[in-house]
């Protein structure tokens, strides 16, 4: 009995490591056996991209599946599942031509994105997939993003392990994959102010500095909204309500255009000083207050050597202008989107729209 126990044992043990052996060999395929993507990207946990311009950028998802830029602020969800679709259904078009390999690679070397993708993976992953044994995370995939192909339709990659770099694309897609891979944190931020709707509104605060007459709050009253002037402080009656139903209206899906880090820092420097033209507030039922600043922005003098017109110059930018989010980010908002927001009390009490903005 004995011997026959130790006889099943020895061969449970051979038979599991020879399961072993087979997955790990597995695990690291001839390339053109195309392994090259991730295939179940449902594991992914971590992306981290890197540039030559000592960029960098570490994408995190939380347990809920939303990401974050740098483990702290909100990530631009859908251009992180572009990404995470990217990888998965990129596939290998063909070899680079032996000759162009020496130039590639230095090319890759001197100018590529590197992307480092983490999954969760068992570290016993025997029978194919149907045993799976102490899960943990793990780099799995370091890649090298290079330039686009001559004919624009894939992009050059080299994958750490690998011998040589490839020529990568997406079936039926035209187009190369370089510009999914930046390592700007900036490019991947969410570009939310907030997203609330009416029931999750507590307080909206709008102050004036240039007319502190003119500023007021929408405060809830119950299942409804009271307006109070804020110097002096008082209750108002008669307000427009259905103006004010709009502008709380737009405090669902409200973005601001782009970071202020496109322009120039002496541009926006020059606009930036003073008091701000506007200070919003919004607070939400659970506490949470969002603050914007906004300032005039004013429209950049080189602009003006490149007109035909010199008459038809605007000293302001009729379109856009700055905000400072909880003194923190600066970005651009536009004012059609901010057009029944930065009005003053006199708008919500029927009176005509002003531009205090500008």
């Amino acid at each position: 009995m004995k011997k026959r126990n130790t006889i099943i044992i020895i061969t449970v043990l051979a038979v599991g490591l020879v399961a072993l052996i087979v997955a790990l060999r597995g695990s690291r395929k001839a390339t053109f056996d195309q392994d090259y993507h991730i295939s179940d990207i449902s594991t992914v946990t971590r992306l981290f991209l890197a540039d030559k311009q000592d960029h960098q950028v570490l994408l995190t998802r939380n347990e809920d599946s939303t990401w974050l830029v740098n483990e702290k602020y909100p990530a631009n969800q859908s251009m992180v599942e572009l990404l995470l679709e990217t990888l998965n259904t990129m596939r290998i078009r063909q070899q680079v031509n032996r000759n162009a390999i020496p130039n590639i690679s230095k090319d890759i070397a001197a100018h590529g994105v590197k992307v480092e993708v983490y999954q969760r993976k068992p570290f016993i992953n025997w029978f194919g997939g149907r045993l799976q044994l102490f899960p943990r995370e793990k780099c799995t995939r370091t890649y090298y993003v290079g330039r686009e192909t001559q004919d624009m339709m894939a992009s050059y990659m080299f994958r750490e392990g690998d011998k040589v770099p490839y020529i990568i694309h997406i079936p039926g897609f035209r187009g190369f994959l370089t510009p999914r891979f930046v390592a700007v944190p900036t490019k991947w931020r969410s570009h939310s102010i907030v997203d609330l709707n009416v029931h999750e509104i507590e307080r909206v605060e709008l102050q004036i500095p240039t007319m502190p007459e003119e500023s007021f709050a929408i405060v809830r009253d119950g299942e409804g909204f009271a307006m109070e002037m804020l110097a002096p402080h008082r209750r108002v009656d008669g307000f427009d309500t259905a103006r004010v139903a709009q502008m709380l209206s737009a405090f669902t899906f409200l973005n601001f255009d782009e970071f202020a880090d496109i322009v120039p820092n002496s541009h926006a420097d020059s606009c930036i000083t003073g008091d701000p033209r506007t200070i919003l507030r919004i607070t939400d039922t659970a506490g949470v207050t969002r603050e914007m600043k906004t300032y005039i922005k004013y429209t950049n003098p080189e602009d003006l050597v490149n007109m035909p017109d010199p008459e038809m110059y605007e000293a302001f930018d009729l379109n856009r202008l700055y905000a400072i989010l909880d003194n923190s980010d600066t970005v651009l908002i536009q004012y059609f989107v901010f057009d029944n927001i930065l009005q003053p009390a006199s708008y919500f009490l029927g009176h005509d729209k002003m531009l205090i903005a500008r």
